[in-house]
């Protein structure tokens, strides 16, 4: 009630034309958006200490915090792995195997198919970033090679959480078996923002696939591709080859 009170007399100052009314929003305008000053002399070094405490908290936090709980709940972890922001976030029987100088984001999900007949497997090779706010959900399988680039808000879902017919959904029963698959990205494979990728998908060496596509089928080595579905584009050696002769272009 006192909030609902609230918003009427907000409204009533923001819409009335009494004198009253419109004078009182001036003056809270004014008041909500006081700000002191802010000499750079002063404010600059203040910032800088600012980021630099950030930044010195958040290095203990990685080195004695983050990394090593991160490792305890790995089945094997190479050298030099690199979280930042913060601790992955894991659910479900997922066996993990990580290679070496891997960058994660701390706001990485790993999630593994709690009804499977034998624990998911997540395998990362060498020199892998995986970016903010994705999410690689297991079903029974998912490689990542070697040199892979994942960026933020990308999903690879092995498995999709719940089954096809509304009244097996409706009982809360899982998805079925044939829902589920494998996902393999090879050898220097980069997903933009966004991207998907769905069940039983086999992405080639070198491929590329563009920002906010999904992906719900094989794509060969060495394309760019994109859209919904995911199709190839170009090769990448005429991507190249374009864009050399664009920069003699300009010149």
């Amino acid at each position: 009630m006192a909030s609902l009170n609230l918003n009427q007399l907000k409204q009533w100052l923001k819409n009335s034309d009494q004198p009253i009314a419109r004078g009182t929003f001036k003056i809270l305008k004014v008041l909500l958006g006081f700000s002191l000053p802010a000499p750079r002399l002063i404010t600059t070094p203040l910032y800088y200490a600012y980021c630099g405490t950030q930044n010195f908290v958040s290095t203990l936090m990685r080195v004695f915090w983050w990394t090593p709980l991160f490792k305890g709940r790995l089945d094997h972890v190479g050298s030099n792995l690199y979280l930042y922001g913060g601790l992955p976030f894991i659910s479900g029987p997922v066996q993990i195997e990580i290679g070496s100088d891997c960058r994660f984001s701390g706001q990485t999900t790993f999630t593994g198919r709690t009804c499977a007949p034998s624990p998911p497997k997540l395998i990362v090779g060498d020199n892998v970033d995986i970016g903010w706010m994705t999410t690689i959900a297991i079903g029974k399988k998912v490689v990542l090679g070697n040199n892979v680039r994942i960026a933020g808000r990308a999903l690879l879902a092995g498995y999709p959480g719940h089954p096809l017919d509304a009244e097996s959904r409706a009982a809360g029963l899982p998805e079925t078996d044939e829902q589920v698959g494998d996902i393999v990205l090879e050898d220097n494979v980069w997903l933009a923002t966004g991207v998907s990728v769905i069940a039983g998908v086999h992405i080639g060496c070198n491929t590329v696939v563009a920002a906010g596509s999904v992906v719900t089928h094989d794509l060969p080595a060495n394309v760019l591709c994109g859209g919904i579905p995911a199709k190839v584009i170009c090769a990448l050696d005429v991507m190249s080859k374009k864009h050399i002769t664009d920069a003699n272009d300009e010149k």
